[in-house]
């Protein structure tokens, strides 16, 4: 009778560098939420509305939202670091993939085009921010 190993498991992250990775995660989160933030009131000062159904959109609100979908993005980092065959392929994949799958409400919104493209460049600064700098730090 023939016996058969599991092959071990290696965590993707040593537990010496998880606290670095999570500082750098944070880091560019926070540089992420200015980072909208800022495109955000650059364009209102450009005068592009922040209108959406006629409600505005407060700058602020560009930041906060761009933490939640962050933190969001690094559980699914985390997730892929401990069961994903490669973690940063599948990341980056995910990712690019949920970027844009998050500019569609933006193409259909209630607003002018304007902002709607001020509302899909957002997306796309903080996803140029989060997803690299997670990614470089995940198991190639």
């Amino acid at each position: 009778m023939a016996t058969t190993t599991a092959p071990a498991y290696t965590p993707s992250l040593p537990r010496g560098q998880r606290l670095p990775f999570l500082l750098q995660a944070l880091a560019a989160t926070l540089v992420a939420s200015a980072a909208t933030m800022t495109v955000a009131a650059t364009g209102k000062a450009a005068g592009v509305s922040l209108d959406v159904s006629g409600a505005p959109i407060p700058v602020s609100g560009f930041a906060v939202l761009t933490a939640i979908c962050s933190a969001i993005g690094l559980v699914l980092a985390a997730v892929l670091a401990r069961w994903a065959a490669r973690p940063r392929r599948t990341f980056v994949r995910a990712t690019v993939a949920l970027t844009a799958l998050s500019l569609v409400p933006d193409l259909v919104a209630d607003a002018a085009w304007p902002t709607r493209a001020l509302l899909m460049l957002t997306h796309l600064v903080a996803a140029a921010v989060v997803i690299p700098t997670v990614a470089a730090r995940l198991r190639a």
